[in-house]
């Protein structure tokens, strides 16, 4: 049986990133563009009309902007994966949008192979980040300090937290089975039975809580 494509939704205010973005995905099977929006209220509207699997979100558009735009429309559509892509890499905006509730970050230089492996993570419900980006996270937590977090998620088994870890250094479930000599579907089981202790929807909420409590 053939995948279905990720129905993707482009946003930004730029007429040359769309087309060439709208070529590239026109190119891959396994993505296929629904719409297109210039400003954050046309991507909120045609969020809501064509229920798009992914959104490739630029922060900097015309009256709403990439993040105002973003948490509205995961208040309506909490199901909707958004991908930022913009050329903005400041702690200020990579934090507002993964409050806002964005899936990842991408910077607009990366390459077309990122983009498009950037789509299909997002789409899966993982969460990616451009090398930068990921630096910048691991820099942000790692100057926290450890004293604030009393004791690190005792809710789950060592085996859990070894998982957690993992996640936190953003590695995939392949790559983490590979790691711990496990299959991908016992990966799979520790991902959900971690997402569950520690009620969180996605890899990029169990990052945070990882980082928080000095994992990772």
């Amino acid at each position: 049986m053939s995948k279905e494509p990720l129905r993707v939704l482009i946003a930004d205010d730029h007429p040359l990133f769309r087309s060439g973005m709208r070529a590239l995905l026109a190119a891959d099977q396994y993505t296929e563009v629904v719409g297109e929006a210039t400003t954050g209220e046309e991507a909120i509207a045609q969020a809501v009309a064509h229920q798009p699997d992914v959104i490739l979100m630029d922060l900097q558009m015309p009256n709403v902007g990439g993040i105002e735009a973003t948490r509205r429309i995961l208040h309506t559509s909490p199901h909707i994966r958004i991908l930022v892509v913009t050329m903005y890499e400041d702690d200020h905006s990579v934090f507002n949008a993964m409050r806002a509730g964005a899936r990842g970050y991408l910077l607009k230089g990366a390459s077309p192979d990122e983009v498009l492996r950037a789509i299909s993570a997002v789409g899966s419900g993982e969460a990616i980040f451009s090398p930068a980006i990921a630096t910048r996270l691991i820099d942000f937590f790692a100057s926290l300090q450890p004293t604030a977090f009393p004791q690190a998620l005792p809710e789950l088994t060592e085996r859990e937290q070894e998982v957690l870890t993992l996640i936190a250094q953003g590695q995939g479930n392949a790559a983490i089975a590979r790691q711990l000599a496990l299959s991908t579907k016992t990966v799979s089981n520790y991902v959900s039975n971690i997402f569950s202790k520690l009620q969180v929807a996605d890899r990029a909420q169990a990052m945070l809580r990882a980082r928080q409590a000095g994992l990772g």
